[in-house]
């Protein structure tokens, strides 16, 4: 492994970073303006944002040849979301939601992710399946954006209050995010030229740095973004980016992918699916059983993603 390889890796790591922290900034503004709910705009345009990152290096993952490396981005970022964000920002400050308005995000959640598994289960994804994952991801935004107009007055009073302390101006939403997914464009393309000399140098298959390199570089938007909101006390809006986000991933980013590029998921088992629906499983059983989630529960979960990344490198 050279410094070449761990600059491309370094600098590409930066700037998804960067543009994902520009994006969501911009779409949050973007949401406040119009009149989304907190779990609205984390479930939409958010989990769009912290989705950007995954998106783009898909395809440039994809167009390189390596689309197994693809599929497990989605697949690692899946179980990363849940095991390593939510497990850490439940540690960080226990979230408290309306159980009654996530419910039914978590059983989409949960579907996207069979529905995956069966499109993959014959080792190949082709374009017709990447046109029915993006006409469901557009069912699925349209569908959350119609809800949002019945948003409580209490919620969108507390979440607008918390925006209006850096109120700025519609230009500038517009610039973070415009800017963002340029930042996120080129560091996609380096982030994937880093992880593929990774993956030479050290022996392994795509697949395997896509499962967990990828993954969680491509999940550290999702991380601070939750952990933040998590920590200021916006539950709703930090368990709608993830249970967002994950849908997003399978829906929009794999399916886009398919629908250019049609893709092959390799070394990516059926282990390693049944982890990401045993994890949503799991969420959905801490999330129905209480309208909070706890420090313990949040180790738990992180706990087990441990586990599963030092068994799928060993």
């Amino acid at each position: 492994m050279t410094w070449i390889t761990l600059g491309y890796l370094a600098g590409g790591l930066l700037l998804l970073l960067l543009g994902g922290e520009a994006v969501v900034k911009g779409a949050a503004g973007l949401g406040m303006r119009l009149g989304l709910s907190p779990l609205a705009t984390g479930l939409t345009i958010v989990a769009f944002g912290t989705s950007a990152p995954e998106l783009v290096v898909n395809l440039r993952a994809a167009s390189l040849g390596a689309s197994d490396m693809a599929v497990g981005n989605v697949v690692g970022s899946n179980i990363a979301n849940i095991g390593l964000v939510l497990g850490i920002s439940a540690m960080v400050m226990p979230l408290r939601l309306d159980v009654r308005v996530i419910r039914n995000d978590i059983y989409i959640m949960v579907v996207a992710g069979l529905l995956a598994a069966v499109f993959l289960a014959a080792d190949a994804m082709t374009r017709w399946e990447g046109i029915v994952l993006v006409a469901l991801i557009v069912a699925y935004t349209v569908f959350n954006l119609r809800a949002a107009r019945s948003a409580r007055p209490a919620s969108q009073a507390s979440f607008e209050a918390a925006m209006a302390q850096s109120e700025h101006g519609l230009w500038l939403d517009l610039v973070r995010v415009i800017g963002g997914l340029a930042a996120l464009a080129l560091g996609g393309q380096l982030f994937v030229l880093g992880a593929v000399d990774l993956a030479l140098a050290l022996g392994v298959s795509t697949a395997v740095i896509g499962l967990t390199v990828v993954a969680v570089g491509t999940s550290l938007p999702e991380l601070f973004t939750t952990a933040i909101a998590a920590w200021r006390g916006y539950g709703d809006m930090a368990i709608g980016n993830v249970v967002g986000s994950n849908i997003f991933n399978i829906l929009s980013v794999l399916g886009f992918t398919a629908l250019v590029f049609p893709i092959r998921r390799g070394d990516i088992g059926n282990a390693d699916l049944g982890m990401f629906l045993l994890s949503a499983l799991v969420l959905l059983r801490f999330i129905t059983t209480g309208s909070r989630m706890d420090r313990w529960e949040g180790a738990v979960l992180f706990t087990g993603y441990c586990a599963y990344i030092t068994w799928r490198f060993l």
